[in-house]
């Protein structure tokens, strides 16, 4: 990995870092408001893959989303690693599930279904940070990028992140 991409996600770790549980969910609302927004102009997507906030690093709070977007009637996936292995599995979540946290902090639905991916619309995906050109920056495990390398390139995908490119 090259060097200024370290420095870059060293930097905007420490920013999230620095701030407090307030300011994350304050922001965390503002970007679901500002996803609402969004959707309402396109009523034809139904099928969305959510990602949930892994606490100790501070990720946009998407539970809100989750539950307008339950509220609308759209059908809810997530992933998580498949066992032993660096790939995710794609999980239909059933409405009104409740969530166990996973050994790496991530909240996994407690009713779910392993299904393939073909009928997902959206995807959001957690940012630390981006660029102009839609590059970004996550922890650096990858996962996101073989997911998203392995969905129909007509799936919207949409970074959530606290800062500017």
């Amino acid at each position: 990995m090259n060097r200024d991409k370290q420095e870059l996600r060293r930097f905007y770790k420490q920013r999230r870092a620095a701030m407090s549980a307030e300011e994350i969910e304050g922001k965390s609302l503002q970007i679901t408001d500002q996803v609402i927004s969004f959707l309402k102009e396109r009523e034809t997507l139904n099928h969305f893959h959510l990602f949930f906030p892994i606490s100790r690093q501070r990720e946009v709070n998407t539970f809100p989303l989750k539950d307008f977007l339950e509220s609308r009637g759209s059908v809810l996936y997530t992933a998580k690693v498949a066992p032993d292995t660096l790939i995710l599995q794609t999980l239909r979540q059933e409405p009104k599930t409740t969530f166990l946290i996973d050994q790496w902090g991530i909240p996994v639905p407690r009713d779910f279904e392993v299904v393939e991916s073909e009928a997902i619309q959206v995807v959001f995906i957690p940012l630390l940070a981006y660029d102009q050109k839609g590059n970004r920056i996550g922890f650096g495990k990858g996962y996101y990028d073989v997911y998203l390398s392995s969905l129909s390139p007509h799936v919207l995908k949409i970074g959530l992140s606290f800062f500017e490119p």
